[in-house]
């Protein structure tokens, strides 16, 4: 099914058992909602939206000045489209943002959020990144040709690399006390692309949140280690 949304056409689909409150799975950055499809396999008594945040997936035009704040008003408008009064929601890395923003700012939508390995907090730095940083705007200035920025970043068309840019420096930490859901949050404790600081600083400003680490999990804990994912989530929406 498609969702038409600022001119920008959203692919989503409903599975599992209708129930009053859905729950809404937030993929990450250059993934789509297929990514879940093996943990959604085992909760079938559950009922799951799940969207392709475009340009990914299906959804496979790319929005132009589109920011995080507008990607969370496209689940909701969406949302309110198919008549859900509230929902849970459950965001991986890029997801997880748009859960942040959702749970503090929707909180009459949003009844249960769940973060995995969620980004969207202001990464600490070392001595080596700032040096490269330096560099870079150095040999900028002085006209040199240089080859900046992550394979990922550079395969990105012009439009959607502004986008990138802004999702990336929006950081969310004053959001964080806005948030009075329940809130679950697991996190890989390999993960070396939203480290274990961040979760246990999101733990530390979300006041009604649990934090699980997974052992031996990278960046992906629900495919490293489906089961475990799948029982803590399935247990925390079970929660009265």
């Amino acid at each position: 099914m498609v969702y038409s949304f600022c001119g920008v056409k959203i692919y989503y689909s409903l599975v599992g058992k209708v129930q009053k409150v859905p729950t809404v799975m937030l993929h990450g950055w250059g993934c789509d909602s297929t990514i879940f499809s093996p943990l959604v396999s085992f909760m079938p008594d559950k009922y799951f939206l799940l969207v392709d945040f475009p340009p990914f997936g299906k959804s496979n035009v790319e929005p132009k000045d589109w920011n995080i704040f507008t990607y969370a008003n496209a689940i909701s408008s969406l949302c309110e489209k198919l008549g859900f009064e509230n929902i849970n929601v459950v965001g991986h890395s890029f997801g997880g943002r748009v859960a942040i923003i959702l749970s503090a700012l929707k909180g009459e939508l949003v009844q249960k959020c769940t973060l995995i390995d969620s980004a969207g907090l202001k990464p600490r730095r070392g001595l080596r990144y700032y040096t490269r940083v330096y560099y870079y705007k150095l040999a900028k200035k002085f006209g040199y040709v240089v080859d900046g920025g992550s394979q990922d970043f550079k395969a990105l068309s012009t439009d959607m690399k502004k986008v990138f840019i802004s999702v990336v420096n929006q950081h969310l930490e004053q959001y964080l006390p806005l948030i009075n859901q329940p809130t679950l949050i697991l996190q890989g404790a390999l993960d070396k692309e939203v480290p274990l600081a961040q979760a246990k600083k999101l733990n530390k400003n979300i006041k009604n949140s649990t934090l699980k680490v997974l052992p031996g999990c990278g960046h992906f804990p629900f495919l490293d280690n489906m089961l475990s994912c799948y029982r803590l989530i399935d247990n925390f929406l079970e929660e009265k």
